[in-house]
């Protein structure tokens, strides 16, 4: 299996699980993932938000773990990288509006590489306007944002992913088991797992 480079476009406030969890995840099977972040280096921390679903309307938010960003923002060349991944949570709100992410996420779909969304991330696929024909999950309050962008926005259950072509998207970190697997296929990571013969009893 070829390691690939992987980019991750992240800011204050992200959802801690969508953060760590594919980072480390997409690490342990050999890739290499950078963390960026507008107006921060390489060695600066982000904060993170927990989202949680605790039977209100919305999710309940509350302080998370503080992420440190391994590479520069300002630094890097996207043409150096094999694909995106968006995490959810306020992040993606506030770094669409920065136009040096917008010519990266542009960079990865024009150039047809996977590109994994969760949560909030779509937002940020939406300001890029790159969502034009493809079905997209999401956070559901994403969906007119979605929809109004030209995209097919597909509810599904919180915990499911889908892919289409190129584009991998969940609603939320409970589907990260099922996201990442779509997300490897992607890549072309392959796991294989050794079986054990059963001694004959």
């Amino acid at each position: 299996m070829a390691s690939k480079q992987i980019l991750m476009l992240v800011g204050d406030y992200v959802e801690d699980y969508e953060v760590m969890v594919p980072f480390q995840a997409l690490q342990m099977v050999g890739h290499t993932v950078h963390a960026i972040c507008p107006h921060k280096e390489a060695g600066d921390k982000i904060r993170t938000a927990i989202h949680d679903f605790e039977g209100d309307q919305t999710y309940s938010e509350k302080p998370g773990h503080n992420f440190e960003l391994n590479a520069t923002f300002d630094y890097i060349d996207e043409a150096n990288y094999d694909a995106l991944v968006i995490p959810g949570g306020r992040a993606p709100e506030y770094i669409r509006l920065n136009s040096r992410v917008i010519e990266i996420v542009r960079h990865f779909a024009g150039h047809n590489k996977p590109i994994a969304v969760i949560c909030h991330g779509p937002q940020v696929l939406v300001a890029a306007g790159v969502l034009a024909g493809k079905r997209c999950a999401a956070y559901p309050t994403c969906a007119p944002d979605v929809n109004r962008a030209g995209g097919e926005y597909v509810e599904i259950a919180v915990h499911d992913a889908i892919a289409d072509g190129n584009l991998i998207s969940a609603p939320a970190w409970p589907a990260h088991p099922r996201w990442l697997a779509e997300f490897l296929k992607a890549l072309g990571t392959k796991i294989e797992h050794e079986q054990e013969e059963m001694a004959a009893v």
